[in-house]
Formats: structure tokens, C-alpha cells, sequence
């Protein structure tokens, strides 16, 4: 137990360090947020009750998708598997180490913006911080989960960041963060319901926790807890 916490607090004091996770874990959602902060509640006055859980679920949407994947391949796509089995590790073990280190980096993201928007943009507080950050952290580990199917499924970088991209945009797009849902095609509202943001940014609104918003969810985490054991089973047989 020792050795697997060693693992994780030295995984994330090198992630602290690397530019690909500042760029997609800081960098962007903060960037982004900064500036469509203030385009959205001068357009819309009333975007300021959302705008905490609109930028969370950008940020969050982000770094699991786009910044945890290649990190990923760069362990399983690489040499470095060779010297987890030569050195009797568990394989499973980067990719724990990395979904942990990245969830504490998300969540602090999501606090910086939680800080920031009352000040910069009039944004309001959630109506229970406490309950706001439970839902958070629910919508992080699912959309974590989704990255590390990514990571471990793809081998190819140029393909996997096509591939983070088709899931990314359409998550950005039709989860209601940008514009309600309802005014959408009906065949984009389906396909937004089949994405874990859209899901996420129902449960962190206000009274938006309830179980039609979390078992989505559970469901999605599941199924890709599944094809994480599966994936590192074959990655180990071969």
C-alpha cells in the first residue's frame, strides 16, 4: 500500500512538471474561461448562474480527454510497459497513478474557477459547495474514465488525438454549456444524452442532483472500468 501511494505522489509531482497537462489541465480551461467568461454574461446576463458549472465541465472535458490520453500511450504505447514487467509492477498501476494524479489536478482547476468567477464576472456560487464538489468529483472520475479507455485502447498518437477530438467537441457542443439543449435537432439532443458532460452539467447545476442525472453516469463508469480491465488484460498477453 505504501509503494502504490509512493507511486501516486511521485506521478503527481511529475505531472506538476510536464507542459502537456499545465497546457490541457490550466492552461486552457482557465484561458478559455477567462475569455468566454465575460462574452457569455454580456450576451446573456443570466449566464453568470451557470457559468461556474459551464466552464467546470469545459475544463474537466478537457484535461480527461484530451491531456490524460496521450500520457497514457506514452506508458503503454512505449518501452516503459516492458519495464513494468520486467520489474514484477502491476500494469495497472500507471494508469492508477495517472487517473488519481489527474483528478486532484482537475479538481483543483475547477476550485481556481470556483474562486475567480464571483470576482471577475459576478458569477453566483453553487447553491451547496459541498454538494457542488461531490457532484464534481462524481463527473471527473467518469470523464477520467473515458480518457483511459482512450489511452490504453489507441497506440498511435496522431490517431488517438483525432479520435479525443471526435469525442471532445460533440461534448463541448451538445452538452447544454454553450446553449440549452432544447435547441437542438433531436438527433444531436440523443447523441449529447450518450456523453458524459451533458450528464455531468445536469448533475452540478443547482438541484440538479438526483438519480436520473447520477446513474447516466454510473452506468458510463462502469462500462469503462470493464474495458479498462479488459484492455490491460490484453496489453499483458502481449
Amino acid at each position: 500500500m505504501s509503494a502504490f501511494l509512493y507511486g501516486v505522489v511521485l506521478q503527481w509531482k511529475l505531472d506538476i512538471r510536464s507542459k502537456s497537462l499545465l497546457i490541457t489541465c490550466y492552461v486552457v480551461p482557465l484561458l478559455f474561461f477567462a475569455v468566454m467568461g465575460g462574452i457569455f454574461t454580456s450576451i446573456n446576463p443570466q449566464a453568470k448562474y451557470t457559468l461556474i458549472q459551464s466552464m467546470t465541465v469545459l475544463g474537466v472535458s478537457t484535461g480527461a480527454l484530451i491531456g490524460l490520453p496521450p500520457s497514457l500511450v506514452e506508458i503503454y504505447g512505449s518501452d516503459i510497459k516492458k519495464v513494468y514487467k520486467a520489474n514484477g509492477v502491476p500494469l495497472y498501476l500507471g494508469m492508477v497513478s495517472m487517473f488519481l494524479s489527474a483528478f486532484i489536478h482537475l479538481l483543483m482547476m475547477c476550485a481556481i474557477i470556483c474562486i475567480i468567477a464571483p470576482i471577475a464576472f459576478d458569477a453566483t456560487l453553487p447553491a451547496s459547495l459541498p454538494l457542488h464538489f461531490s457532484s464534481l468529483a462524481v463527473f471527473i472520475a467518469v470523464s477520467l474514465s473515458i480518457g483511459s479507455v482512450l489511452g490504453l485502447w489507441v497506440k498511435n498518437q496522431a490517431k488517438l488525438t483525432m479520435i479525443s477530438q471526435v469525442i471532445f467537441l460533440p461534448s463541448i457542443m451538445l452538452s447544454g454549456i454553450m446553449f440549452s439543449t432544447s435547441l437542438l435537432p433531436r438527433f444531436f439532443e440523443i447523441v449529447g444524452k450518450i456523453l458524459p458532460a451533458t450528464w455531468g452539467y445536469q448533475l452540478i447545476v443547482d438541484d440538479g442532483f438526483c438519480f436520473g442525472n447520477l446513474w447516466p453516469l454510473v452506468a458510463i463508469l462502469l462500462g469503462a472500468v470493464i474495458l479498462c480491465v479488459f484492455l490491460l488484460r490484453r496489453l499483458k498477453s502481449e
